[in-house]
């Protein structure tokens, strides 16, 4: 409502009302005009001064029936908007839009109406634009799904890129990363592909002019030479370039460019870069969280399954999900034959550590520890049987050495002791029996001192030889030239060659590794048989073999044997006595010299140990 009888508020109803972009037109209760605006003036021809105090003039004859009824429905309390025609001064008639409504008094006493004119075509092209605007949004939001529907980074910026000339009508298009203080091309469309990865300074840059300016769109137009230094300048006849910013939380990532070479750009087009621009950011962000996510999986997935511990995921409901390759070979179970059911083996709580062994003999040290977020357990185990049977290994050591060290201290200090006590009664072959028993424990207490000392030394890597040139053969029949005559139940023979060559290594330490052979072969055939020692070539080397016909090794053995503190599992592994680092010690010294020491079985019951060494005149003998 509009009141005229007011004062002030008549001023200011008279500036809103000669101001107003359409025609307005005031009349009385008997139709005299009381307003005629200057858009009144302007559209129908009159001046006010031609129309206010007389009737309204611009009313057709035949449609004063209709114009009276519009009166009569306001004045009854309502408001009508219809199309019709109004005479021009001219006598032309005008297709217009009219709103009418009341104007009360400030007692609300009706006191006249008031018109608001505009052309009809005016509306439509308002209609259209409304429509265009319409479609050209549902078209956006369509472009939107589209761009976020694709997770590859370098196939969502070509589809912003080609968005451009569906929703803007531009030329061509191209998205600039923002890389420090360098722009780079990574989309362009209905642009060369040679200009993909073109670079240029962001200062110097729309992109920089923009950021200045802390606006998100740009239009530059018109300076033909400025628009000519841009790479965009191979659009042949481009005039205008749209720049929009696309940012991804909260920083200005990269800018989507809209060439335009022949068309025009307007308001609307403008608006729909910014709002291309902005999801671009969004959709960029999008794809390479994507691209992160799964680049983390696959990483995730490359450290699962190259794991060397066996690694199962199992659900809240303790359902194995997950199923690494070491957790298949550790256990023997294949992934199909656990995923959906419980692990094969127990658990112990989150947090915990528990040592299990499987029915296959091998022992797991298993973990657990639980997802707080999903509720999933993730299961660590690895295998720990070597660390198992060393642990055992060195538990037997400790025993057998204080065994080993405790029987001849025992008898040297039982014999000194007698000695000590008798020496006045015993007999002189008494004290010298006693003496010599002494200096046989004495010689083996130096002996189990000498090999806990080399199996130290070569455990830490600090065995140290001189390797040169030797005779195997002289040392061979040195070593084994009493042997025939410590025991009545073992024979002995050697094979060896007189025209073997030298060999390359150290004479003494194949010396004390040729002994503990020859000790293994007595002391593991204790009911007696045949022990035989051969030599022959072997390509560039020559190979040592002692063979025994004693308890043999078992096939699972035959590595471990060679190990620190292990005894060939014979069934009593305390029947011949020791410590385990015979077969350790023999190996370290071979291989410090270049050779090599293995165990295999003799068909006929028994053990043959075989040493290959180097020829000494071979090119790398010496080396």
């Amino acid at each position: 409502m509009v009141d005229y009888t007011a004062d002030n508020d008549g001023g200011i109803g008279r500036a809103v009302v000669a101001d107003a972009p359409n025609a307005i037109v005031a009349i009385d209760r008997e139709q005299t005009v009381i307003a005629w605006n200057p858009a009144a003036e302007r559209l129908f021809g009159w001046p006010a001064e031609e129309t206010v105090g007389r009737r309204v003039p611009v009313v057709p004859e035949e449609l004063m029936a209709e114009h009276n009824a519009v009166l009569e429905k306001v004045r009854t309390g309502g408001q009508v908007s219809l199309r019709t025609k109004r005479f021009r001064r001219d006598g032309s008639l005008l297709d217009l839009r009219v709103d009418t409504g009341a104007l009360s008094s400030r007692d609300g006493t009706l006191s006249g109406y008031v018109s608001v004119y505009h052309l009809a075509q005016d509306d439509e092209s308002a209609n259209d634009r409304n429509a265009r605007r319409a479609q050209l949004v549902r078209r956006l939001t369509d472009v939107v799904a589209d761009i976020n529907a694709e997770l590859e980074l370098p196939a969502v910026l070509d589809r912003i890129a080609a968005s451009l000339a569906d929703l803007t009508g531009a030329d061509a298009g191209g998205f600039v990363l923002i890389e420090g203080d360098r722009l780079r091309l990574v989309a362009r469309h209905n642009l060369p592909g040679s200009m993909r990865n073109s670079t240029a300074d962001l200062r110097t840059s729309l992109v920089g002019k923009l950021l200045r300016e802390g606006r998100t769109i740009l239009l530059e137009t018109g300076d033909q030479d400025r628009l000519d230094e841009l790479i965009w300048s191979q659009l042949p006849g481009l005039h205008t370039i749209a720049l929009g910013l696309a940012a991804m939380g909260g920083r200005p990532y990269g800018a989507l460019y809209a060439l335009f070479a022949k068309r025009k750009v307007g308001h609307l087009e403008l608006e729909l870069l910014e709002l291309l621009a902005g999801h671009a950011g969004i959709a960029v962000g999008n794809a390479m969280a994507y691209q992160e996510a799964v680049r983390q999986r696959a990483h995730e997935r490359a450290v699962f399954d190259a794991s060397a511990d066996g690694i199962a995921v199992l659900d809240e409901l303790g359902r194995v999900v997950q199923w690494n390759p070491a957790a298949s070979e550790l256990t023997g179970f294949h992934s199909a034959e656990v995923i959906g059911g419980p692990p094969p083996f127990q658990l112990p709580a989150p947090g915990e550590k528990l040592t299990i062994q499987l029915p296959s003999g091998i022992w797991l040290d298993v973990l657990c520890a639980e997802i707080v977020e999903t509720g999933e357990i993730v299961v660590d185990f690895r295998d720990i049987t070597r660390a198992k049977e060393l642990e055992e290994a060195k538990d037997l050591f400790l025993a057998t050495t204080s065994h080993e060290l405790r029987t001849p201290i025992t008898v040297v200090r039982g014999f000194a002791g007698t000695l000590d006590d008798r020496w006045d009664s015993m007999t002189d072959a008494e004290r010298r029996a006693a003496v010599h028993i002494i200096a046989e424990r004495a010689r083996s207490l130096g002996q189990l001192m000498d090999h806990l000392l080399l199996g130290s030394r070569a455990g830490a890597g600090e065995l140290t030889l001189r390797i040169e040139g030797f005779d195997l053969a002289e040392l061979v029949r040195g070593a084994t030239l009493g042997l025939p005559i410590l025991s009545d139940l073992h024979r002995v023979e050697v094979d060896v060659p007189d025209d073997l060559p030298l060999v390359s290594g150290d004479a003494l330490a194949t010396d004390i590794l040729l002994a503990q052979l020859l000790e293994n072969a007595f002391k593991y055939s204790p009911d007696g048989g045949l022990i035989r020692v051969e030599a022959w070539v072997d390509g560039d080397r020559v190979v040592l073999v002692v063979d025994d016909e004693g308890v043999g090794i078992a096939h699972a053995s035959r590595e471990r044997v060679f190990d620190r503190f292990v005894q060939a599992d014979s069934g009593d592994r305390r029947r011949f006595g020791g410590v385990g680092l015979g077969l350790y010690i023999v190996r370290s010294l071979a291989r410090a010299q270049g050779g090599e020491v293995s165990a295999h079985p003799r068909p006929a019951g028994g053990t043959r140990m075989r040493l290959a060494l180097r020829i000494a005149d071979t090119p790398d003998a010496l080396t």
